[in-house]
């Protein structure tokens, strides 16, 4: 896709990030909590906005998951200021990439994206080079499920961070 940058208050230019999952204390927290390391360690923390929500609103503001902090903690990302929030119509508005932790999201946010909203809705895999490939929830297992979570969406992010690289001449 093209360059997707939005303008902001004065000659600033913006990007804004939305990673969506289904409870937003997971998948979604933990790409948020990543993606925003990895920009400010890039020093585009000022161009980039991140945040992340939940298609559904069950644990609206709660922490992440436990052991979703406590994995993403060892790799150094700190996810214990994130709160649980659901999707908002105006978010396809609001963000020129939402990102979708698998295809059922994906087929959701579609559906619900508005004729007039130019957002770029892809899943997370789709920027590691792995169209179609979900991030599995690792919810109700071990673990490993958190760290296989945890390696996409690394892996996600750092093709996200050069495409947005890309988009800022960078």
């Amino acid at each position: 896709m093209g360059m997707i940058i939005a303008s902001h208050a004065g000659d600033s230019t913006l990007i804004r990030v939305l990673f969506v999952c289904t409870g937003n204390i997971c998948r979604s927290p933990t790409g948020e909590g990543v993606f925003r390391r990895m920009i400010a360690d890039a020093g585009l923390d000022s161009e980039v906005e991140v945040d992340s929500c939940g298609m559904e609103g069950w644990h609206r503001g709660n922490p992440p998951d436990r052991r979703a902090q406590e994995h993403a903690a060892k790799r150094g990302y700190d996810l214990s200021e994130l709160r649980a929030r659901r999707l908002a119509r105006g978010d396809f508005e609001s963000f020129q990439r939402i990102i979708a932790m698998d295809a059922g999201h994906l087929g959701k946010l579609r559906g619900l994206q508005s004729a007039i909203s130019e957002a770029d809705i892809r899943l997370m895999m789709d920027y590691a080079g792995q169209p179609g490939v979900d991030v599995p929830d690792p919810y109700y297992d071990g673990p490993e499920a958190f760290e296989r979570a945890l390696d996409l969406i690394e892996e996600g992010c750092r093709g996200l961070l050069e495409e947005i690289r890309a988009d800022l001449g960078r």
